[in-house]
């Protein structure tokens, strides 16, 4: 149930907006409460969060999720990761599409 996407996509989401909450997250990411819920643990675990409770907030359940120096290196590593995974990919498609171009100018004429 853990993976490198869902955990990557959690620590940019975090980053950027600590206080969102499990379901936000899950609807940002596409994912169930479930895994995010799993995932979330399994970050901390590893030391890539933190949790704190908003003691003053009414919503007593409302926690924010800090990204630990670990967290921003895992983060930072898993960019990096994620950019050479999406160039590889990227350019697969680029010379897919030409020579679909390709194939099309040759049906046409």
């Amino acid at each position: 149930m853990y993976d490198d996407t869902t955990s990557y996509g959690l620590l940019k989401a975090l980053e950027q907006n600590p206080g969102l909450s499990q379901r936000d997250m899950a609807k940002r990411l596409g994912i169930s409460l479930g895994k995010v819920n799993f995932c979330l643990k399994a970050l901390i675990e590893k030391g890539c969060l933190k949790v704190s409770n908003f003691r003053n907030n009414d919503n007593k359940l409302a926690y924010a999720y800090l990204l630990t120096p670990r967290g921003m290196e895992q983060k930072a590593r898993m960019t990096v990761e994620f950019l050479q995974i999406k160039t590889g990919e990227y350019e697969r498609l680029r010379v897919e599409i030409e020579e679909l171009k390709r194939d099309v100018e040759r049906a046409r004429s």
